[in-house]
């Protein structure tokens, strides 16, 4: 009997220096110790605890493939674990194994009916499969379950966006701006969809506020240049491109606009310059330079032939 209390004690030790460990973010050290732990005997349950540990730091760690064992050694000890169901399926769809980690995500929920972060992910897959029927039923599930996701609120509104309902992308946008007010990607959701809605100025302001939450978001600069393009205020749009190109200098279409701005004004040879940079960093840039009719002038001169080249 105190052979067996010594085993448990020193397997608590353990598990108390890798929790401080982890604590102080030293994850290698934490890994060590919850390994060291499972040398000694204990509780089931506290085996599980520590191997859900022990696989979530091989995860960080990316050590995938471990991590991937280990939330299989926990099924085995007890198959109605829906964190180690989550977890795996985690693990594909980081692979891009859509499919299979739907079959995972939905075990979970099957042993764990209020999960609401694989309901998130199956909604998540749902919506990148192009499947918006089932999207909107599992980021609807989510919210059921946890009324202040702002995130479900906010994927929910851009595909209402996506499928031209703006009067519930509002509302489903507005909510999560509700809950918080500092999400960079529902503000400048909620600028699209006021911009669909005619409502120029608020859309503006909302890009605006989407980039003081987070200036590293290239998209909010693109879309106030693209109303300026319409409106043919060509310097507006340059001055916030140029915005947007210093805080994310490889965005290459924020170049390309700039560009394409310039050309409008006729500074063809700072044009060049963008378009020479919108080349390198830019993917879609071959075709847009052979289509877009504001290059027309590039095109047409030999002189610029080697933009055209591949």
């Amino acid at each position: 009997m105190r052979q067996k209390y010594k085993k448990i004690d020193r397997r608590n030790n353990y598990m108390i220096l890798a929790e401080n460990f982890f604590d102080e973010d030293n994850k290698e050290k934490a890994l060590k110790f919850f390994k060291k732990a499972l040398e000694f005997e204990g509780d089931k349950y506290e085996t599980i605890d520590i191997l859900f540990n022990i696989a979530i730091l091989y995860d960080e760690l990316g050590l995938k493939e471990k991590a991937f064992e280990t939330y299989n050694s926990i099924i085995k000890i007890n198959p109605n674990e829906a964190g180690a169901y989550y977890g795996i399926a985690i693990i594909y769809d980081e692979r891009g194994q859509k499919d299979t980690a739907l079959k995972y995500y939905f075990k979970a929920t099957e042993l764990e009916p209020e999960y609401d972060r694989a309901y998130f992910y199956i909604a998540n897959i749902y919506d990148e499969k192009g499947d918006k029927e089932k999207a909107i039923k599992y980021y609807k599930k989510v919210i059921e379950l946890t009324p202040d996701d702002y995130i479900a609120y906010n994927n929910l509104g851009s595909i209402y966006e996506e499928i031209k309902e703006y009067d519930k992308a509002y509302y489903m946008i507005k909510e999560s701006i509700n809950i918080e007010n500092d999400y960079y990607k529902s503000l400048f959701n909620m600028g699209v969809v006021l911009k669909h809605l005619g409502k120029i100025e608020e859309a503006i302001e909302y890009y605006n506020l989407s980039i003081e939450a987070y200036s590293g978001y290239p998209y909010s600069y693109l879309n106030i240049s693209a109303i300026y393009i319409e409106e043919k205020k060509y310097n507006s749009a340059i001055k916030i491109l140029t915005e947007g190109i210093e805080k994310n200098p490889d965005a290459g279409f924020l170049y390309y606009n700039r560009a394409c701005c310039n050309i409008n004004l006729g500074n063809i040879d700072i044009a060049i310059e963008d378009l020479i940079k919108a080349k390198e960093l830019y993917p879609d840039f071959g075709y847009m330079v052979k289509t877009d009719k504001d290059l027309a002038v590039i095109r047409e001169n030999e002189k610029y032939s080697f933009l055209l080249e591949e």
